[in-house]
């Protein structure tokens, strides 16, 4: 079948109505990939060219139907991404050949697993990866990166050439749990006692916490989570990536995905996290502190929203980015995926070699953690 393939700049382009309907339809999809998510970190200034991230979204119709898409966007740089490649950077740099640009699909600053090929049924996806190949080769492009893909699609991906790389997630799974204390009964003893200590503190501390749904949330909630999270930044001696402009966005346009968790020491705030949420999954997002209370980044960031997905039958909570700390609080390894394709073949070559070594490596991390499992053996 011939499809009309556009390069989009702009989601006004494709619009709301199109883009969900197609994005909604697709197998592990989730909030991230919404019009409304997206839309904010374009129109916010958070993810556009002036930051580095300029959209090259591709899109395929049939007649006036779209039929397939995906999050594409020229990189002039590697931040925000939670896939680091700045030794291959570098090592372009020192050779004498640009880096910069690459093509990039992803969720700006967003390290959580969802389809990229975007299609109403599998010969749309292959005409998208048949357009993605023939994009990037047309291009000036030194190479194209495809982040956080779920598997069946990291399959197609190495089919077309990818190369492929692995890494490592902590995700804590659902048991039916009625309460927080199911949940604790089923750890090991030390595990069990560490968790009950840091709530303590954050107690005796005089810290209050209160749950705030999107829907429930003030413009005085998004201005104070804002303070939390651009304070913590600062602390770290680093820039945000986000702003006020897009959390109120979200605000606005999936408050039903969205859960705050503010806390509070004699009447005043002190931090805040932000967690997004569909029926099936929470995914732990932003946090940040006015004044540091030791453990309530525990509190804050997994406790409280570890009891929100009991309470709302929630089967999984994805932590985010790296961690190791969080098996201690039940949380289990899970593979991740990312795929790449290199126009340089020495550096293709290089590169190749490089994941084979890493992708040993990984496998081993992953079984000296599964040693480390924080849960009671059953038997």
């Amino acid at each position: 079948m011939n499809y009309r393939t556009h390069i989009v700049s702009s989601l006004s382009e494709i619009g709301q109505p199109a883009w969900d309907a197609l994005a909604s339809s697709q197998p592990s999809a989730n909030p991230f990939l919404s019009f409304a998510f997206l839309d904010a970190l374009h129109e916010s200034g958070s993810a556009c060219a002036d930051t580095g991230w300029q959209p090259q979204f591709l899109a395929l119709y049939d007649g006036a139907e779209l039929v397939a898409a995906m999050p594409l966007y020229v990189k002039m740089h590697s931040y925000g991404e939670y896939v680091f490649d700045w030794a291959w950077a570098d090592a372009y740099q020192r050779n004498g050949v640009d880096y910069y640009p690459k093509l990039l699909s992803a969720i700006p600053f967003t390290p959580v697993t969802g389809p990229r090929l975007l299609a109403r049924d599998a010969d749309a996806r292959g005409a998208l990866l048949a357009a993605l190949v023939s994009t990037q080769k047309a291009s000036d492009v030194s190479s194209t990166h495809i982040l956080y893909p779920p598997e069946d699609q990291v399959k197609q991906l190495e089919a077309a050439g990818f190369m492929l790389r692995s890494g490592v997630q902590f995700h804590w799974l659902n048991a039916g749990y009625t309460d927080f204390d199911g949940f604790l009964a089923t750890l090991e003893q030390k595990k069990r006692k560490n968790i009950r200590a840091e709530r303590r503190k954050v107690r005796d501390a005089g810290v209050t916490l209160r749950r705030v749904r999107g829907l429930d949330a003030l413009d005085a909630d998004w201005r104070l989570f804002n303070r939390c999270y651009q304070r913590t930044y600062q602390a770290h001696r680093s820039s945000p990536y986000l702003n006020l402009d897009f959390f109120q966005r979200i605000g606005r346009s999936m408050p039903e995905n969205i859960l705050l968790v503010i806390a509070e020491r004699e009447g005043r705030p002190v931090a805040a996290s932000l967690v997004i949420h569909s029926a099936d999954t929470l995914f732990g997002r932003y946090w940040g502190e006015l004044e540091h209370v030791p453990c309530l980044h525990f509190e804050t960031a997994y406790y409280q929203p570890l009891e929100f997905c009991i309470e709302q039958k929630i089967g999984v909570f994805e932590g985010g980015a790296q961690g190791e700390h969080k098996m201690a609080r039940g949380f289990l390894p899970t593979r991740t995926w990312s795929a790449h394709w290199l126009a340089h073949p020495a550096f293709s070559d290089a590169i190749e070699r490089f994941l084979e070594r890493e992708s040993g490596g990984i496998d081993e991390y992953i079984d000296e953690l599964s040693d480390r499992n924080p849960f009671k053996d059953p038997t």
